[in-house]
């Protein structure tokens, strides 16, 4: 399947035809359907005492199943023998080639397997959004700034095995902030096409392949059949459990194995980053942003000192909790799946000690600072609660350049 990685970066998004080969559909139709019917065998049996009977799938707009099991979730229950082909399928030419082929990147790896289903009653439509956080990710141009540069990090797939219409996009709106006239119109009904929208109209089998920072809209949650695979492939990825490869075939086992390794040799690299910064090596931080993401450029040395930035947030606050004692989930175990972000999970934070964590932070307190306003910031269709994270702009001083100037 013929692709242009220029045409991505310029779209924002690409359309393909029968991206599922029609002698598959079956199949896979069949397959997904048992693997519903494992999930919603789950949420029935871990209802909280205010669900009704059938836990969050008789409630959510959006049932949606996660397969690899990132995150803590309880995706590695839905493979078996009789699911296994959803997640081979992953594997398929016409995705995982197609997505390396995008990315630039022959080892780019899948980093969530999901699959959005209809609801069991009509909830109609969603927000418009953009699927970035300036709490995660940064402010938006920064984002944008990097894609242009260096090519995305990370393609999305929606991939229907029933017709979808679900998806609209602003075709070439990854490439700027969001104009007066979308503010306007988002701030007065979030819920209605944007101008110069439009339908991706998918039929069974087709696939649509776009870039993270797009503006899209989930036209209308129904209960019209949809079952549509979802996810993405990224340059980073990370797996908490493989077990669900068990079930898989030895080629795509020892895919999944590699792409872990490969996560390990990511993770060492993030940790040899920050590291490096805190010794105030200049050369050697640079270095490190290179090994990270060969090839990058200034605009993408800038996105990655940011996301480090949060991760030396992370880690601090993770190592407070163990050194305070404090019981419960672990804080930012939300984004522990935002691999494009070098967020690698409460894990990660193990490597380092917690005068490791203090001097880290002391390092890269000043661009989490320069990134944030006295007040919380207006950011429509991103996706986050109300932040002093700057939603657009990169202030001018916060930047690679200005991070290590003075190093030494």
């Amino acid at each position: 399947m013929r692709v242009s990685r220029d045409q991505l970066i310029e779209d924002g998004y690409i359309i393909l035809r029968e991206v599922v080969p029609p002698d598959l559909l079956a199949d896979l139709r069949a397959s997904a359907e048992k693997m519903v019917q494992r999930q919603r065998a789950i949420w029935a049996r871990e209802r909280g005492p205010a669900d009704p009977p059938g836990g969050v799938w008789e409630t959510a707009a959006q049932p949606r199943l996660v397969i690899n099991g990132f995150a803590g979730t309880d995706g590695v229950e839905l493979v078996n023998e009789e699911t296994a082909p959803v997640v081979e399928f992953w594997l398929h030419e016409n995705v995982l080639g197609v997505s390396t082929e995008l990315l630039g990147d022959s080892e780019a790896g899948v980093t969530e397997m999901m699959m959005m289903c209809n609801p069991v009653r009509d909830h109609g439509p969603a927000d418009w959004h953009r699927d970035v956080s300036a709490t995660f990710h940064g402010p938006l141009q920064c984002f944008v700034d990097d894609a242009l540069e260096n090519g995305p990090r990370y393609v999305q797939w929606n991939i229907p095995l029933y017709d979808d219409s679900v998806l609209w996009v602003v075709p070439k709106s990854h490439r700027r902030v969001n104009t007066p006239a979308e503010n306007r119109r988002m701030a007065a009904d979030s819920r209605t096409p944007l101008p110069g929208s439009l339908c991706t109209g998918l039929r069974a089998g087709d696939g649509v392949v776009y870039m993270q920072p797009i503006l899209h809209w989930a036209s209308d949650y129904s209960t019209t059949m949809r079952r549509t695979i979802h996810g993405g492939f990224c340059i980073w990825s990370r797996y908490q459990d493989l077990s669900f490869t068990d079930y898989l075939s030895p080629s795509a086992r020892a895919r999944f194995e590699g792409w872990s390794q490969r996560s390990a040799r990511m993770q060492d690299l993030t940790e040899s980053a920050l590291r490096t910064a805190t010794k105030g090596d200049e050369a050697g931080f640079s270095k490190a942003l290179e090994n990270l993401q060969p090839g990058i450029g200034s605009a993408g040395k800038n996105l990655l000192t940011v996301y480090l930035s949060k991760v030396s947030k992370n880690i601090l606050d993770l190592k407070r909790q163990d050194r305070d004692g404090v019981s419960g989930p672990k804080r930012h175990a939300v984004g522990a799946g935002l691999t494009i972000t070098l967020n690698w999970g409460p894990g990660f934070a193990n490597r380092f000690s917690w005068s490791d964590a203090q001097a880290i932070w002391r390092r890269f307190e000043p661009i989490d600072k320069g990134l944030q306003a006295e007040e919380a910031q207006p950011s429509p269709g991103l996706q986050q609660e109300p932040t002093r994270y700057f939603a657009n702009e990169l202030p001018p001083e916060v930047s690679f350049e200005r991070f290590v100037a003075g190093w030494g």
